[in-house]
């Protein structure tokens, strides 16, 4: 357990040095830009009373970010909940000043403010940022994690497992199970590997596992086979020993914002909320994407031309290319695209289905013999889609949204799968930005069906962010 504290001492450490030196530059800045760079000092004077105030902004600035636990370990590297934090405790202690001078009638220069708080808060994000970088490296290998022991039945360990593998940038390291009261000779767990520690219903077999196998945090899954009174009694004994416990209900792919917690009778009752993309939001999403569709047609028009012009002399055929595509509650519209295969790529489907390399149900090749020299460098960087902007103007696509999948594919949906299609297919999606043609089958349902269920207009942001960088790498197109 001393190695895993480790990593939490240096991060939380290392945060607040960072904090403190962020926070002085940004208040520093602004000093130098209310006042200059060599200020007149006079006793009493302007210059000397903002002098003083500096000093307790960044003072007071710093302890704001340590009271809202922004240097949390549990919060770092993973999740927005970081950044809220750090944006809630700068914008509290600007709000104050805000109100004591008004209140108390202290004429606060609005440059020094106005500089002070949006540097600080792009430089605190930049810092945490960074160190997400150096945290994920880290965990890549297995370090700088939480040493997890999972309780439940195989199949609820097994599922918890896989999910925290999956992404480990989280910050947890499943290293053993437990089976309360699942009675067998079975010592690992089949499907994640798990060496199991045990089954004994009680706490003092619990703690003994967690001391053999040097756990700093227990989860508790979903079906585990423990009294209400006995799981009450470990969570004491674990406050105790410092030690950290998650429990883990059988919800996937759910949302923070869909989640809400009530105190009924002791008992934390979880409440989802059903996903919902009407009236107002299905407003605020549409207005969204023909603004910012608008504002790249413009930016983009430069490049439209010379790609159009490139693909014209590259080889014979249409500039642009048009394919029926499933929208909306199964509506069909035509996709739009820089053409990058040659004119009768359509009917060299059949002949090169042996050479399939999509997952699932979609129809991939790597080295696809169809694709032209040209369009090998469009695909890869995305290029060829950005004739898809017009698709957006004219409302038959979003900007985000579950990729835009072919008639034929739609036909062998699921009845689960077909949960795509209640919302528009967009040009991005977290399917773009997970691995784009690299994903399996499974993995591209599930994050699309990720996104229908917890739609919002800040996660539309992220993943646009998160696209641009995607796309300059060009790595997972074909």
């Amino acid at each position: 357990m001393g190695a895993t504290d480790d990593w939490r001492v240096r991060s939380s450490r290392l945060l607040g040095a960072a904090d403190a030196f962020v926070v002085t530059w940004a208040v520093l800045g602004a000093y130098i830009v209310r006042f200059g760079v060599e200020p007149n000092f006079t006793i009493l004077g302007n210059e000397a009373a903002y002098g003083l105030f500096s000093v307790g902004l960044i003072v007071a600035w710093w302890l704001m970010l340590g009271a809202w636990n922004s240097r949390q370990s549990r919060i770092l590297g993973a999740g927005a909940d970081e950044y809220k934090r750090v944006a809630a405790a700068s914008l509290w202690l600007f709000g104050l000043i805000a109100i004591f001078s008004y209140v108390l009638r202290i004429d606060t220069a609005r440059g020094y403010v106005g500089f002070a708080l949006p540097v600080g808060l792009v430089g605190l994000f930049l810092a945490r940022w960074l160190l997400r970088q150096h945290l994920n490296v880290h965990r890549a290998k297995g370090n700088s994690m939480s040493r997890l022991l999972l309780l439940g039945g195989h199949s609820a360990i097994a599922h918890l497992a896989t999910s925290l593998e999956r992404s480990k940038s989280a910050g947890y390291l499943p290293i053993a199970a437990y089976a309360p009261g699942v009675y067998d000779e079975t010592k690992f767990e089949l499907e994640s590997g798990l060496p199991i520690l045990g089954n004994a219903p009680d706490t003092h077999s619990i703690l003994e596992a967690i001391d053999s196998c040097q756990a700093d945090a227990v989860a508790v899954s979903a079906g585990v086979q423990l009294h209400p009174q006995t799981l009450r009694q470990l969570g004491w004994e674990l406050a105790a020993r410092n030690v950290g416990l998650i429990m883990a209900p059988a919800l996937t792919d759910i949302a923070g914002p869909r989640i809400h917690t009530q105190q009924v009778a002791g008992l934390p009752l979880i409440h989802v909320t059903t996903p919902t993309l009407e009236g107002g939001q299905r407003v605020a999403k549409r207005l969204f994407d023909v603004a910012v569709s608008g504002i790249l047609v413009f930016v983009a028009l430069p490049i439209m031309a010379v790609v159009a012009i490139v693909v014209r002399i590259d080889s014979r055929g249409p500039v642009l290319f048009q394919q029926n595509r499933v929208g909306i509650e199964g509506k069909h519209f035509g996709m739009l695209k820089f053409r990058s295969m040659v004119v009768d790529a359509e009917d060299l489907v059949a002949d090169l289905t042996q050479r399939n390399q999509g997952a699932g149900l979609l129809f991939k090749i790597k080295d696809d013999p169809r694709v032209t020299r040209v369009g090998r460098v469009l695909r890869k960087y995305s290029l060829d889609e950005l004739p898809q902007l017009f698709n957006i103007l004219a409302g038959s696509m979003s900007l985000v949204g579950p990729r835009p999948p072919l008639p034929r594919e739609v036909e062998a949906y699921e009845l689960d799968v077909r949960r795509r299609l209640l919302v528009k297919p967009g040009l991005t999606g977290l399917w773009q930005v997970s691995g784009r043609s690299n994903l399996s089958w499974q993995d591209s349902v599930r994050l699309d069906l990720y996104y229908v269920e917890n739609w919002s207009l800040a996660g539309d942001l992220i993943i646009i962010l998160r696209t641009l960088r995607t796309v300059f790498r060009g790595t997972g197109a074909y």
